[in-house]
């Protein structure tokens, strides 16, 4: 797996959020949406999950 994509435990334990959370928050439109890996995977690009904490953070600093 290209190391600029991340699985969803992956995910999970970089973000201490869990599977309910994250699906929660992309079903709102707050969280960015998977690509699709094949079938039944999915993965998360790097740049998508740093640019969203980036977002996060500067929301919480307004």
């Amino acid at each position: 797996m290209a190391p600029d994509l991340l699985r969803r435990r992956e995910l999970e334990k970089k973000l201490q959020i869990s599977r309910s959370s994250i699906y929660a928050m992309m079903s709102e439109g707050t969280f960015p949406k998977p690509i699709k890996l094949g079938r039944r995977a999915v993965g998360w690009r790097s740049s998508d999950i740093e640019k969203w904490l980036k977002d996060m953070q500067e929301d919480q600093n307004v």
